[in-house]
């Protein structure tokens, strides 16, 4: 007997036939939000330099709201990686 086909199936979900790609959808908007909430609770314990850009969106914004624009954020870089077919370089460390 083999395993669970889709997202939906392993996590237990019903819907409607043909909805594999929604609910693939569904599993990776997901991750990307725990992930980035994930991101804030450790830019939170740690004073690092490279979290300036939520940093400031923090003391603006409830937390849940930043948690889904850096998930937005991530996102749309993978999205724009996979697109062209690059691959991923991080900014070079600032001088101070």
């Amino acid at each position: 007997m083999a395993g669970p086909d889709t997202a939906a199936e392993l996590l237990g979900r019903q819907g409607a036939v043909g909805a594999d790609l929604e609910d693939g959808r569904w599993l990776l908007r997901t991750l990307l939000v725990v992930g980035a909430t994930a991101v804030i609770r450790y830019a939170r314990t740690k004073a690092a330099a490279g979290f300036t850009w939520f940093s400031s969106l923090l003391a603006r914004k409830p937390t849940r709201v930043v948690s889904i624009a850096l998930a937005n954020k991530t996102a749309r870089i993978a999205w724009a990686l996979l697109a062209r077919g690059e691959v991923y370089r991080s900014a070079p460390p600032a001088a101070v």
